[in-house]
């Protein structure tokens, strides 16, 4: 088998029909493209909304959860031993939310070759006060350094800065919502009332809208130091220990082991937002299959093209094997024609893909709900780049070879009879 008479036979075929041959590597073009497009634009919506919500929390969460007892009184009394006891109306045990020995626990936490890094936490519910009027909301007591490195707070403060909250005493960062609410702006002063019924007065350093509704008009970060001043407890006052491991995956298994290990509640990030992630899934699958689906109409517009070349080509076909070309010849310069169609409309269609890819990253996108997002979300991943092109030579492949075959089985004395 001589491959570059192949080749070069091929090529003319292509030439001859070069109208056709070009509609042919438009459709595998279009496919590819698309279908990059569509993928890198499915995955950045797919990460943009992951940053919204899975990116601000913590892959584990150690807290003290208020619940009953799980062994009562009566159960502990001698006497009552053998007996079946039906208790009802079981109070929750007070003994608060504070984690006790917290900053051994942090410290062990943080040595764990698993963890990149802990940030803890002192959350109080409060009452802003603006005038006569309270509104209820939730302040973070955060370690400034901390929260930005594992959750890049910093990314969702749209006035003043964050670590303006480690600098000035007594400050707060607001919600937007409620900062609407209070009207208030930077530099104004708030006053807060601790669920103990203690006020304090609090300098706004920053507004933060993190573009979820419910949480901006409730939300609002302070200094755990300016927290556990609110609330009057000592230094080490801690209710929350957030864990960020070097592996997501590894979080189930890890909170579990935490929460036996410290005697506290965990919760892993995947058992929490289980429907949320099974949502980006299903996003996923939905582009793919969309973007595989316009691969193969492609596919089969070559197969459609090199069947009515074939026809066309018939006495071309009895040329060849009557001039010494056998069966497997013919295939092959059929073969070589289809993917011949598949790498030039592939070489194409990476780069429609990669254009398109970076007109919707410019795009301009701007709404008061995601301050931190300026134009449409495209995440450019070179994985995308080598299914594109794998998919469809393997899609011209199929596509030509069975025209091919069709061609090498053609008999040349019956097409010349014909004639």
């Amino acid at each position: 088998m001589n491959v570059k008479l192949i080749l070069n036979i091929a090529v003319g075929l292509l030439r001859a029909r070069m109208r056709q041959s070009i509609v042919a590597a438009a459709g595998v073009t279009f496919g590819i493209g698309m279908f990059i497009a569509l993928v890198s634009f499915m995955n950045g919506l797919n990460q943009l909304l992951d940053g919204l919500i899975l990116n601000r929390l913590p892959h584990v969460r150690l807290y003290n959860e208020i619940k009953p007892s799980p062994v009562q009184a009566v159960e502990r009394a001698q006497k009552f031993n053998g007996y079946e006891h039906f208790i009802r109306s079981i109070k929750p045990k007070d003994r608060g939310k504070e984690i006790y020995n917290s900053q051994a626990i942090i410290k062990a936490i943080k040595e764990d070759s698993r963890v990149i890094g802990v940030a803890p936490k002192a959350i109080t519910q409060v009452f802003y006060n603006t005038g006569t009027i309270e509104l209820g909301g939730v302040i973070d007591g955060i370690d400034v350094v901390q929260e930005d490195r594992l959750f890049k707070l910093s990314d969702y403060i749209i006035a003043g800065n964050l670590q303006d909250l480690a600098t000035v005493s007594n400050s707060i960062i607001l919600g937007k919502g409620i900062a609407e609410k209070m009207m208030v702006d930077l530099g104004d002063v708030v006053r807060i009332t601790a669920p103990n019924g203690q006020q304090g007065t609090l300098k706004v350093v920053g507004v933060v809208q993190l573009g979820i509704m419910e949480i901006d008009n409730i939300q609002s970060y302070a200094s755990i130091e300016t927290v556990q001043k609110l609330l009057g407890q000592p230094s080490a006052y801690l209710t929350d220990i957030q864990v960020n491991l070097t592996d997501l995956n590894l979080a189930p298994a890890t909170a579990k082991e935490f929460a036996a290990l410290y005697g506290l509640e965990a919760t892993d990030i995947q058992t929490a937002n289980s429907q949320f992630e099974t949502g980006s899934n299903i996003r996923s699958i939905i582009s793919y299959a969309v973007g595989v689906t316009l691969l193969i109409v492609a596919g089969f517009g070559i197969y459609n093209i090199l069947n009515m070349m074939i026809y066309e080509k018939m006495d071309a076909i009895a040329i060849l094997k009557a001039t010494g070309f056998s069966a497997t010849d013919v295939q092959y310069i059929f073969l070589s024609l289809s993917m011949i169609i598949g790498v030039a409309g592939g070489v194409m269609g990476l780069l429609l893909g990669y254009v398109i890819s970076v007109v919707i990253d410019n795009v301009p996108f701007k709404t008061e709900s995601l301050p931190t997002i300026d134009t449409y979300p495209v995440y450019f991943n070179p994985v995308y780049y080598m299914i594109g092109i794998s998919f469809a030579l393997v899609t011209t492949y199929f596509a030509g070879l069975f025209p091919a075959r069709k061609a090498s089985k053609t008999d040349p004395v019956s097409i010349i009879r014909g004639k």
